[in-house]
Parts: C-alpha cells; sequence; structure tokens
C-alpha cells in the first residue's frame, strides 16, 4: 500500500471515463468530444442528453423517439406526490428532491444493477422525473396545485411552466434550455464520484442518483451559486466591490463564484453564462448585482488571475435564474436536473467495467489501547 495521501484525491486517478473531458489548464470542457459552448449553441437539453447517454448525437428520428421516452415519463406517480406533500413546507428543495428520487424506486424497481433494460428504465425516469418533483414539491410548499407536464413542450419550458402555472417565453425556455447544457456533464466532480461509488457496490441507479443529489447539495459543490447571490447581496453597490474583495483576501476569507479546484483560467461555462445574462438583462430589464458582479470580476482578474483564480459557472449562473423568476433554494435542484444526464451517463459506464471503490487510509490513531473494565473507567 502507497503511503502518500492526497487530500480531497486532488491529482489522484479513479477511473477510466469516454464521457466528459475538463482541462482546467486551457479552459476547456468537451461533452464526449465536442466542446461544451458548440452544444449550448447548436443544440438542446435533449440532444445533449442523448449524447451523455447514448454516446452520440442523435439524428431527427432518433431525437423524436428519445424525446417521445422522456415525455411518457414526465408525470409522477400519485403516491409520490404524497410523500413531497408530507414533506414540512421548511424542506430545502434539494432534500425534497433527494426523498423523491430514493422514492422513485418504490414506484419502478430496477433493483438489480445487472439489468440493462431496467437499467435504462431508471435512466429515462430519472432524467424525465427531477424536473416535475423539483417543480411539484415547489409548488405544495408555496400552497398552490401542482401542475402537470406538458407534453407540448420541450423538458426546459415545461419546468418553467410547471414551476409558475404559465408557458414561459421563448427567449426564457431557451435561456434556460442552455443552462441545463451548461450544467449537464463535468467528469469526476464529487457529486458524480458519488454516483459512481454508490453504484459500484451494485446498489441500483435510483439509490446512486439519491445520492449524488445528497453530494450535491453542499455549499462547496451545487450550492456555491446559492451562496454567490448571499455574498452579492451583502455588498451595496459596484463601486464598493473592489474594497470588498481587498478585504475578503486580505482576511483570507472565500469568496463564492471565484477559483475552481480544476480550471486555472476561466470556466467557459462563466463565459457563456455572462453573456447570456448581459443579453438577458438587457432585454428584461439589469439588476444592481450584475454591476456588482460584474465589478468584482474585473478587480478579480488583477488581484487573483495571476494566481489561477477566476469565475466559475457558480458566479453568473444565480443571476440568470434570478432574473428567471427563480427563488434562490431551487438553484441547486436545477442543477441537479440538468446534471442527472451526466451523473446516468457515469453511472452506465461505470456498470459496463464494474469494480467496487475501496480506497485505503493512513491510520494517524493510537495503538496497542488496553481496555479498562467498566466499573474502572472514569
Amino acid at each position: 500500500m502507497s503511503e502518500q495521501y492526497s487530500p480531497g484525491l486532488a491529482g489522484v486517478i479513479a477511473g477510466k471515463s469516454t464521457i466528459g473531458l475538463v482541462n482546467g489548464t486551457d479552459g476547456i470542457l468537451l461533452y464526449r468530444g465536442y466542446p461544451v459552448e458548440e452544444l449550448a449553441e447548436h443544440c438542446t437539453f435533449e440532444e445533449v442528453a442523448h449524447l451523455l447517454l447514448v454516446g452520440h448525437l442523435p439524428t431527427q428520428a432518433e431525437l423524436t423517439a428519445f424525446d417521445a421516452e422522456l415525455k411518457a415519463r414526465r408525470v409522477l406517480p400519485a403516491g409520490l406526490i404524497e410523500i413531497l406533500r408530507n414533506l414540512p413546507t421548511t424542506t430545502h428543495p434539494m432534500a425534497a428532491l433527494q426523498v423523491g428520487t430514493a422514492a422513485l424506486s418504490g414506484f419502478f424497481p430496477a433493483l438489480d444493477a445487472g439489468d440493462k433494460k431496467g437499467n435504462w428504465e431508471g435512466t429515462l425516469r430519472l432524467t424525465a422525473s427531477l424536473p416535475t418533483i423539483v417543480a411539484a414539491f415547489h409548488r405544495i410548499r408555496q400552497g398552490k396545485p401542482v401542475v402537470a407536464p406538458d407534453t407540448s413542450l420541450g423538458l426546459a419550458a415545461d419546468f418553467l411552466s410547471m414551476l409558475n402555472g404559465e408557458k414561459p417565453d421563448a427567449k426564457s425556455s431557451r435561456l434556460f434550455d442552455v443552462c441545463l447544457v451548461l450544467h449537464a456533464e463535468h467528469g469526476f466532480n464529487a457529486s458524480t464520484f458519488t454516483g459512481r461509488v454508490v453504484g459500484s457496490s451494485l446498489a441500483d441507479i435510483f439509490a446512486s442518483m439519491a445520492a449524488a443529489v445528497g453530494s450535491l447539495s453542499g455549499p462547496l459543490h451545487g450550492g456555491a451559486n446559492e451562496e454567490v447571490l448571499t455574498q452579492l447581496n451583502t455588498i451595496s453597490s459596484a463601486a464598493e466591490a473592489p474594497a470588498w474583495l481587498d478585504h475578503m483576501i486580505e482576511t483570507k476569507q472565500k469568496i463564492m463564484g471565484l477559483g475552481h479546484r480544476v480550471y486555472k483560467v476561466k470556466d467557459p461555462r462563466a463565459d457563456i453564462l455572462q453573456r447570456m445574462a448581459s443579453d438577458l438583462f438587457s432585454s428584461h430589464g439589469s439588476t444592481p448585482l450584475y454591476d456588482i458582479a460584474h465589478a468584482i470580476e474585473d478587480h478579480a482578474k488583477v488581484k487573483l488571475g495571476p494566481k489561477g483564480i477566476w469565475p466559475n459557472v457558480d458566479f453568473y449562473s444565480g443571476l440568470v435564474y434570478q432574473k428567471l423568476g427563480l427563488t434562490v433554494d431551487l438553484f441547486t435542484p436545477i442543477f441537479a436536473i440538468a446534471r442527472i444526464a451526466g451523473w446516468s451517463a457515469h453511472w452506465l459506464e461505470q456498470m459496463q467495467d464494474n469494480r467496487i471503490f475501496r480506497p485505503d487510509c493512513i491510520y494517524s490513531g493510537p495503538h496497542g489501547v488496553k481496555v479498562t473494565p467498566l466499573d474502572e473507567r472514569g
């Protein structure tokens, strides 16, 4: 056994994959070889989900069939809706999503991880159902009736429709669809790795994806986009942003949305989201928070850029979601709605040549401690 220890498994090669490439040095993100910028510009989320899950971009016939399979699975079982109704209205939507994801296995069992047909059914069910779970719980906690899926709409537009009770405009639908594309896959990140680790025990896909949801919920992962807005709201104006950033650097406090475990240049997804945010604000009205964020980025280029610290995908995504009328605590569940495609693709890949993950650790505790009889302790 090697005695070399790498905190957080940094630099440790834990597997091989044909799904996603993250090149943090050059700011490159590929989904099965395709640059994320091209996919965001030319493809829908359904096309990208097909690419990740099946292995290639679909033909029109393949897309029509795949889309029909997803639409047929958007409706949740009545029993699952009842489970969501029984959760306290104060439950965080990520907790509700984790409950709903795990509960799906009770309604659509796929308990044998070696059953390829069952695994594919589970993949379709999860990809189709997660948006409905998030929207349904949001309506329930607001005391509003649950809105049924509308199969005339694409997945992105239907989610916004189920959430708000009205069809979104074309621009908002397309913008949200691009957001889903940008969040669909990102290599061996914490939540994807969690899903693969759980799956390596041959736990079914529902259990594995529920674990991935739990991993994503943390503020150092998917929850970061919520924290970005929380920090931006503590700054009164763009003029004060440079001084705020200087203070955060001097006091060595974490600046949410800046820096990434892998990227040493600006996250390519952040570039796309920034352009989208600018376009959205020009048509729907700007927000002071965007001006503050932009001022922080400009100052950070000078102060932190030479150190390889740049905006990541979370820096602008929350601003876009907020402008679309989404509440802050929905940001991370939306991340999961997109990432379920990447998670599932990795889980299916894990099943192809599986070996249970069982790393070693360096024991640093005592040795040879003698047991004191109970009546002599303390």
